[in-house]
């Protein structure tokens, strides 16, 4: 017998990760944008990530429709907009609060994030409530900062040395 939702919740908070808004834009769905914990390399050749994205978000539709999308990892100072991202306001508040450019691939991209990856989306299956999306990166914007990272249901900081 399965664990209850409950327990599952219970024993994954305490999994450290980092932050992420997955993001698209096509002409059907526009501007969209979710925040996404359950991201991950997958491999180095190709370069590729997995990102989990619920079935129901309008993000989700957004990056079925182009096949593209961008991850866009947060950075310590961006805890608002992984908020905006992850709440009930829409998909037009979510961008205009926060800085961002279109990516050589059409995909918002995140002026201010530590790390951004365009993406072609190069396979995806269902798995329960979410679907598993591998992509392939096509194009890497990196800066220096320190991450977001979320902990036992809270944001948290890197430890100085």
């Amino acid at each position: 017998m399965a664990i209850s939702a409950l327990d599952f919740k219970t024993a994954l908070k305490h999994w450290a990760s980092g932050v992420t808004v997955v993001t698209a834009k096509s002409a059907e769905h526009g501007l969209q944008g979710m925040t996404a914990t359950s991201f991950s390399s997958l491999s180095l050749d190709p370069p590729q990530i997995l990102v989990c994205l619920n079935q129901e978000a309008d993000t989700t539709k957004g990056v079925f429709a182009e096949q593209k999308f961008a991850v866009n990892v947060l950075t310590s100072e961006q805890q608002v907009t992984s908020n905006e991202f992850a709440g009930a306001c829409s998909q037009a508040e979510r961008f205009a609060n926060v800085a961002w450019s279109e990516g050589e691939f059409g995909m918002p991209i995140f002026d201010s994030a530590l790390v951004s990856l365009e993406c072609r989306l190069v396979q995806k299956f269902l798995a329960g409530t979410h679907w598993v999306v591998i992509g392939e990166i096509e194009k890497v914007h990196c800066r220096t900062d320190e991450p977001l990272l979320y902990y036992n249901s809270a944001y948290q900081n890197l430890a100085k040395k």
